[in-house]
């Protein structure tokens, strides 16, 4: 798309990251997702391989779907695949921690920082 930004670095790109996470249950499938998909890769390891294809199944199908019908907002992953996966592995880690929600709100638009 022509008028997306472009960010030079992760650092630059996460508030905006945050910020296409804004509602919590968008977040929670993110995780539901993502977890599964680790449940996926140690199955694969410990049981068989061809259980590997539901990895990427399960970590994008939830992440496609909470954006679609919740967020309603195009997915970071068609335009920066990269710095989109870390993204959900450091939401993934925040939320373990129980520090996701303050960083939601750290970069929530009302928040008083450029969108």
């Amino acid at each position: 798309m022509p008028d997306e930004p472009r960010y030079p670095s992760f650092a630059a790109f996460w508030p905006s990251y945050v910020r296409d996470h804004s509602l919590a249950l968008t977040r929670r499938l993110h995780f539901a997702g993502l977890l599964l998909a680790f449940v996926a890769v140690l199955a694969a390891i410990t049981l068989n391989w061809r259980l590997m294809a539901l990895a990427p199944a399960a970590g994008y199908g939830f992440a496609w779907c909470a954006h679609l019908f919740i967020e309603q907002n195009r997915p970071a992953t068609f335009s920066y695949p990269v710095w989109s996966l870390m993204g959900d592995f450091r939401m993934f880690w925040l939320m373990l921690r129980g520090r996701m929600d303050a960083e939601a709100a750290r970069y929530a638009p009302d928040a008083g920082h450029a969108s």
